[in-house]
């Protein structure tokens, strides 16, 4: 299973000015279980503001975002290296991962950033996920980190998002204003109740930018990629591992609300006017219809230009559209390794991105 987890700031502080580092070591004593488990886990992790205002004995500065800069800057060192301590005491490798919405929104950062991913669990690595808080501007800012991580989740096509709070989960009501809200066990309804987005909006924290609200929209963003996600207190005991690895039923629940599979098709076929196509031989079309992947051998003829990312025509010999997907090659590159082995990609190029033209899971049939 392949996890995304987010701590919040409140979550890292336990409610406190500070970082917490007993909930911080126990939180990465659960996650190397997890991957012992052969799960592959990514962390989003805020908190590089809190620990910047730590390390400078928490000034009076303006609540601009420069002054924010500032503290995300002298921050994002000293927890990463509070990451890389408590990991290591489970011999657990970590690695850094800053983006902004601009790496989220162009196709081959886009590109860039899962193929990052991917290559660091296929050495299990655990990134450690921050928005780049430290150049970032509100115009290419994800704007929180409970967002950022359903764009994650996505991205990386998760099976399931850990939203910690410091809250047991999503209530009727604020808890702390209503004694009489009742905590939400599970949402499985298509489109999310407008009295739980009612509900949502007066629960924020102070300790983070973001709130239940934010946690809500991401819940809504994730599910629709086929992404179950939870919102559960970081300090329950084993949260992780109850959640993950036993399957408990903590927190809130929100079912997906359409395959991962469905979701990919979805998108790809919605993906507006395809600026080339690419033919293929008998071989690699009765492949392809097989379930297999694209590989350049295959590949004939290809007509217009496109860059790494498009989304494509295939044809067959003749010339019948037969599927439609996304490339991991632009065209001049590709018009330079058709018809050949896999293996002299990147001696050709002097680089590859796979083996694949295109990857079966980025590929839908036409019929």
């Amino acid at each position: 299973m392949r996890l995304v987890i987010k701590l919040g700031t409140s979550t890292l502080t336990a409610g406190t000015p500070r970082l917490a580092p007993p909930l911080l070591v126990d939180l990465a004593r659960q996650m190397a279980q997890l991957q012992a488990a052969e799960h592959e886990v990514l962390l989003v992790s805020s908190g590089a503001i809190a620990a910047g205002r730590e390390v400078l004995n928490f000034p009076h500065l303006p609540k601009d975002i420069p002054a924010k800069q500032m503290l995300a800057a002298i921050g994002q060192p000293r927890l990463m290296a509070l990451y890389e301590k408590l990991f290591s005491l489970y011999n657990v490798t970590i690695a850094q991962v800053l983006l902004t919405r601009a790496d989220l929104a162009d196709r081959r950062r886009y590109l860039n950033s899962r193929n990052t991913f991917t290559a660091l669990l296929a050495q299990k690595v655990i990134p450690v996920i921050n928005e780049n808080d430290t150049v970032a501007t509100e115009e290419i800012r994800v704007g929180d980190n409970d967002n950022l991580s359903a764009l994650v989740a996505n991205l990386v096509d998760a099976d399931l998002l850990i939203l910690l709070t410091d809250q047991a989960g999503l209530y009727t009501a604020d808890p702390r204003r209503d004694p009489l809200a009742q905590l939400v066990s599970e949402v499985t309804e298509t489109e999310i109740p407008e009295a739980l987005w009612q509900a949502a909006g007066g629960s924020g924290s102070r300790l983070g930018t973001g709130g239940m609200i934010t946690k809500l929209q991401a819940a809504d963003l994730a599910r629709r990629s086929g992404t179950k996600v939870v919102i559960a207190r970081g300090a329950e005991p084993e949260v992780l591992t109850r959640l993950a690895l036993r399957g408990e039923a903590l927190g809130t629940c929100f079912q997906p609300s359409t395959s991962a599979m469905e979701s990919r098709k979805r998108y790809i076929l919605s993906g507006g006017q395809a600026p080339g196509e690419i033919t293929v031989d008998f071989g690699a079309s009765l492949a392809l219809r097989q379930g297999r992947s694209l590989l350049p051998v295959g590949v004939v003829a290809l007509s217009g230009m496109f860059e790494r990312g498009d989304t494509v025509h295939v044809l067959d010999a003749t010339h019948r559209k037969i599927a439609r997907g996304i490339v991991n090659y632009a065209s001049a590159d590709l018009e330079r390794i058709r018809g050949q082995q896999s293996d002299v990609i990147e001696a050709t190029l002097g680089y590859h991105y796979g083996e694949e033209v295109i990857h079966r899971n980025d590929l839908v049939l036409m019929g």
